[in-house]
């Protein structure tokens, strides 16, 4: 009982380390994320896990960008414009978030 609590534990913690990391190189577009998701890879301990914790933060930033752009109260047509680079911007952000994810655990 105590070990699935702490494997829980472990994606949780690892997808924040990730979370963290992205934030702060978010100055590095394609590198930033593979060095988040290769130590919160590293983190969780498994590929599946760090699967797992890789797709948390980068559906939490997804929910948050598009509250703050919702809430700005723009006309439509710059939701949708906001919403393809939102989506094009997670695309690239979560695969290579993903990438460095397994890597991470596999190393």
């Amino acid at each position: 009982m105590v070990q699935s609590n702490q494997k829980s534990s472990g994606v949780i913690v690892a997808a924040l380390i990730m979370l963290i990391l992205s934030a702060l190189l978010v100055w590095a577009p394609v590198i930033g994320p593979i060095i988040a998701g290769f130590v919160g890879g590293r983190r969780a301990g498994g590929v599946g896990r760090g699967i797992v914790a890789a797709l948390l933060p980068s559906l939490l930033m997804a929910a948050l960008l598009t509250f703050i752009i919702a809430s700005v109260g723009a006309p439509p047509f710059m939701g949708v414009i906001a919403g393809v680079g939102l989506t094009a911007y997670k695309a690239i952000n979560s695969g290579a978030l993903i990438l460095g994810a397994i890597l991470g655990a596999l190393l």
